[in-house]
């Protein structure tokens, strides 16, 4: 069964901008998760993309087709091993047009691999909610909805990984940035953010099956609350009911009963013969408010304890 994450990406897989600039910023932020550069003859440059999603693989030809004449060809390696995916990998076979494809992409400047050209790919904000968008394709999960709210892009390069970090910090996502290993991950637990990142990289129907997750979390979690609560004021319930016993069953022993009023004597016995009653069911069956037969117990529980102490202190003094 997919992944959400998987859903996710394969529906931003169908999503192509019109605009040329956000075609290049998506591609600049999406090769940069999982392209490497390869010489060909002349020194000519080619590029190696490689990934397990169907979806992207099918993203990243449609955008090199939109943004570019270079000529590309896809592979496919099975893999032998169980539950390992199928590896994709775009090629774009070396040639005179790949290094201005790759300057135009931020991937050439000064030096090479730079990442001096990326300003320039986001000064727009429809850009930058496409530089974001390849960002997530090539290296974002994100749990599924019920589960706790976790989204990350993983990258092994950090300057791209810094990039990615201003850019969500200048559009006022709450994004953490760590490293695990020799990788880069920028982060975002928030759930209101995660539903506005899903918002702007075009992941509509994404967004409605989040937050549709989120609300019957959040239902389940209000259910298991008041069953808790339900449970705890029942458990209190019952012990003080085993106490109020204990109390009458004392005060009886020691002789003390006899000698109470006429109303606390009946309310005893009542709860005697119905030690499981709750102290509404008490109440109706003595014709009187669920409060008198609240102070009547109390009162009775209270002689209890107060007898017990001076049993206590006379057995210290013998």
């Amino acid at each position: 069964m997919p992944s959400f994450a998987a859903d996710v990406k394969n529906e931003l897989a169908h999503k192509l901008d019109k605009k040329l600039c956000c075609q290049t910023a998506e591609l600049a932020a999406l090769l940069r998760m999982g392209a490497s550069m390869t010489l060909g003859p002349n020194m000519s440059l080619g590029l190696n993309y490689v990934t397990e999603n169907a979806a992207v693989a099918r993203k990243t030809l449609s955008l090199l087709k939109a943004t570019s004449n270079v000529q590309t060809e896809v592979t496919v390696t099975r893999s032998k091993r169980l539950k390992k995916n199928n590896r994709y990998m775009v090629r774009v076979v070396p040639s005179p047009l790949v290094r201005p494809l790759m300057e135009k992409l931020g991937m050439l400047g000064e030096t090479e691999g730079s990442l001096g050209r990326d300003k320039a790919l986001l000064k727009k904000v429809c850009c930058r909610h496409a530089y974001l968008r390849g960002a997530f394709m090539g290296g974002g999960s994100i749990n599924k909805p019920e589960a706790e709210c976790h989204l990350e892009m993983v990258t092994s390069n950090y300057g791209f990984a810094d990039t990615i970090a201003g850019v969500l910090k200048r559009m006022g996502f709450p994004a953490g940035f760590t490293d695990r290993k020799n990788h880069y991950l920028i982060y975002m637990k928030d759930g209101e953010a995660i539903m506005d990142f899903l918002s702007i990289i075009g992941a509509t129907k994404s967004l409605d099956d989040f937050e549709g997750g989120r609300n019957l979390k959040e239902v389940r979690n209000q259910v298991n609350r008041l069953v808790n609560c339900e449970t705890a004021n029942l458990q209190k319930t019952v012990d003080a009911a085993i106490y109020q016993n204990e109390c009458i069953k004392y005060l009886r022993d020691e002789g003390k009963l006899e000698g109470l009023t006429k109303a606390l004597r009946k309310t005893a016995q009542c709860r005697q013969d119905n030690p499981d009653a709750t102290l509404a069911e008490l109440a109706e069956m003595l014709l009187v408010t669920k409060s008198c037969v609240n102070h009547r117990l109390r009162k009775l529980v209270a002689l209890a304890e107060e007898l017990r102490g001076k049993n206590k202190e006379k057995g210290e003094d013998d």
